[in-house]
């Protein structure tokens, strides 16, 4: 006996897709968009910078190694809603502490099973990211537009997601110390610091440089986060302050923050980057890097070019800006995640570049 949809998604221009509950059973209206990994899908729904979205997963099995204790991204996920073709909820995996949908429930998270998320990926690529009503499959659709269209997009992606608190990720061997601004920062980029001898202060994303600059740190990071860039003025504040003075690394959000303080500009793309099969080509050295993105938000080409910073990487698929620097300021970002889990590591090598940076100051001091 086939058992009737009891969830559905309804978008803006008025197109259905079916299937069943699994996660929280709540209403919630979202950005859509869709993601190309074909593992870490407990990386994924952990990611602050999901932030208000739902996030169809390309790949069809989600849940089957359940989640693990050790690989949230960070304390408790903000992500909107999950869309997955076929959802397991009994998973193998002997470091498995819960089920995706336990972990779901607990943090208010809906998930739908059962959608054709080929057709529904398909759509995105088409018409781009947009927003979508996760409800019951009784809503109607004429009721469904009508709170889409009531439903403004969030602007406080950023202010939801930073840690409200200075706080420190200390290691007993020490070399560097950084202040990392938190925009919504993964804990993973906290490791990949720690294991190459940082201690990390993290402030929220509204610290001033002053503040900052009390701290006399070695180096300053900028993480990646949720949401567009312009949103974040007082972090774009805050480098002005500070480029300069010491090395200073971006990821992601950071990365196009960067490119804002130096004048650039950012716009959005049509379906963001997703994933972890982003092939980028590194300028300087012609090598191509298979990374992992997460962002609806790109820097300008065009207007780099009136700035102090140069473009060193290219996305090869659409040929956006994927990395800037300044050299004369120490300054370097990029758009992808080094530090990805589960992967890949093709550009774990900045952090090292990073590190290289904050020696030369101190050689120099």
């Amino acid at each position: 006996m086939t058992v009737a949809y009891n969830r559905k998604i309804i978008l803006e221009d008025g197109s259905e897709y079916y299937g069943y509950a699994f996660g929280a059973v709540c209403d919630r209206v979202c950005e859509i968009v869709f993601n190309t990994s074909m593992v870490g899908y407990q990386e994924i729904i952990s990611d602050p910078s999901y932030t208000y979205q739902a996030v169809v997963m390309t790949y069809p099995l989600i849940g089957n190694y359940g989640m693990a204790a050790d690989d949230y991204e960070t304390e408790i996920p903000t992500i909107g809603g999950l869309i997955v073709h076929e959802y397991n909820d009994d998973p193998s995996n002997f470091r498995s502490a819960a089920t995706l949908s336990e972990v779901m429930k607990t943090y208010d998270i809906p998930g739908i099973y059962g959608v054709d998320t080929r057709k529904l990926t398909r759509s995105i690529r088409d018409f781009g990211s947009r927003k979508a009503l996760l409800t019951d499959a009784s809503v109607p659709v004429a009721e469904g537009l009508r709170i889409l269209a009531e439903s403004p997009v969030p602007t406080d992606a950023v202010s939801k997601v930073s840690c409200k608190e200075i706080r420190c990720a200390d290691v007993p061997d020490a070399h560097y110390h950084i202040v990392a601004i938190d925009c919504g920062m993964k804990k993973n980029i906290v490791r990949c610091l720690n294991q190459r001898r940082c201690r990390v202060t993290i402030v929220p994303w509204n610290t001033a440089a002053e503040t900052i600059e009390s701290f006399r740190p070695d180096g300053i990071f900028i993480s990646n986060g949720p949401g567009d860039p312009m949103d974040a003025e007082p972090v774009i504040e805050t480098i002005k302050g500070l480029r300069g003075k010491y090395p200073i690394f971006g990821i992601c959000l950071g990365h196009q923050i960067i490119a804002l303080a130096y004048g650039a500009k950012t716009y959005k793309l049509k379906f963001g980057h997703r994933g972890g099969n982003h092939p980028v080509r590194h300028l300087e050295t012609g090598k191509i890097e298979m990374t992992s993105q997460n962002h609806s938000y790109a820097v300008d080409a065009s207007s780099v070019a009136a700035t102090d910073l140069t473009v060193t990487h290219i996305n090869l698929l659409d040929q956006t800006v994927e990395g800037v620097r300044c050299e004369a300021d120490k300054v370097f970002s990029v758009q992808y995640h080094p530090e990805s889990a589960p992967g890949p590591q093709d550009s774990a090598y900045l952090f090292d570049r990073f590190i290289q940076m904050m020696e030369e100051e101190k050689k120099h001091a």
